[in-house]
């Protein structure tokens, strides 16, 4: 019987040659012999990757082959391969505490990085604390995700210090991070410090009632920030009211997403109070906030005045609401009211959802 040999894949043969290639930079910054013994041959490959990567390259490679060292961590290989691209992506890769202190001492020196994804590191609030001071000088980084991370309080004071010095940060994601209302006078104090910031997610939180007392008067003051995600937490009662009043003030805010949170009949009673002044925000989904047919006609009183909503996300709730709905329908006949999901649409056309703009140089 015949046998057939196949040559080793073109993807595996990279793989392992990024592998060796991490591995041999590490062993040559650790002043591993091999590499006294080859000096020359180390120099040659040196030059040769530099006419690759260019000068920049090597020194954030290096400094972050260092930095790895230093902090007794195995080096991320997607760093490595990042180059110049904008976008380093880096989800899902258990880097810890001491991978984000090793990542933060090689971002305070590469001017390639415009994206970054942490996305579920286990960073924890030290990991964060560790980011924060990179992000915080960072002049090329303007969209950053430390979602899924057990930052906490401590991350939380951390990062939102370092956001509110740097204009540059324009997108910030900080999902399921555990944070509660303590952490809810850090995030209040980014947004009164009127910066670049554009789109801050918050989602699938704890930030409760008391929160909510605190973020509102802040949302009323912000100067900036266009799309904001705080679905999924607990904001409730008196908190969901304060925060709604926030709405009634804001003058910049054009996609609010508070759905999952309990609102109640007196939280929409308050949101519909602040659609009668609110003239800019146009996408509100309120879906799954525990609201009757009493708080959907609060909600619809609302709409009736305000100009600018084009979309409205609400739930079907019973017979009553599509009652009601189709009384709302008669007094404002430029709605459009699709079931499951009721997804209320004005005519008018939504402006495309928030992405951070990059210089004209930077690859798309």
């Amino acid at each position: 019987m015949g046998v057939t040999m196949r040559a080793p894949s073109k993807r595996s043969g990279e793989k392992e040659e990024q592998e060796e290639e991490v591995a041999a930079a590490a062993g040559r910054l650790a002043g591993a012999p091999e590499a006294e013994e080859c000096s020359d041959v180390d120099s040659d490959s040196d030059r040769e990757m530099e006419g690759i990567r260019g000068p920049g390259g090597l020194v954030k490679d290096t400094l972050y082959l260092r930095s790895c060292q230093a902090h007794s961590v195995v080096p991320a290989s997607c760093f490595l391969r990042q180059g110049s691209t904008p976008e380093l992506n880096l989800r899902h890769h258990g880097l810890g505490p001491q991978g984000a202190r090793a990542l933060a001492s090689a971002l305070t020196s590469n001017p390639y990085v415009k994206r970054l994804d942490l996305r579920d590191n286990g960073l924890c609030g030290a990991g964060v604390e560790a980011l924060a001071g990179a992000l915080s000088k960072s002049s090329t980084i303007c969209d950053v995700d430390l979602s899924e991370n057990q930052m906490g309080v401590v991350g939380a004071q951390a990062i939102c210090a370092a956001l509110a010095v740097n204009p540059t940060m324009q997108k910030v994601q900080l999902a399921g991070n555990g944070l509660e209302e303590h952490a809810a006078q850090y995030l209040a104090e980014l947004l009164l410090a009127h910066t670049g910031l554009k789109s801050l997610d918050l989602s699938y939180n704890q930030l409760t009632d008391h929160a909510g007392e605190i973020l509102g008067p802040a949302l009323a003051e912000n100067t900036g920030l266009t799309e904001l995600n705080i679905s999924w937490n607990h904001l409730r009662g008196p908190g969901a009211v304060a925060f709604a009043r926030g709405l009634e003030a804001n003058i910049f805010l054009r996609v609010l997403d508070i759905s999952y949170n309990g609102f109640g009949d007196p939280g929409a009673s308050a949101v519909g109070e602040a659609l009668k002044t609110n003239n800019v925000l146009e996408e509100l989904n309120m879906s799954n906030n525990r609201i009757s047919a009493v708080g959907a006609l609060s909600l619809g009183l609302g709409l009736r005045v305000n100009q600018t909503l084009r979309i409205l996300i609400q739930i079907q709730v019973d017979r009553e609401f599509d009652d009601l709905a189709s009384s709302v329908k008669v007094l404002l006949p430029a709605l459009h009211v699709k079931t499951a999901a009721h997804r209320v649409e004005y005519k008018k056309e939504l402006l495309p959802v928030f992405t951070p703009s990059l210089p004209a140089s930077v690859p798309k």
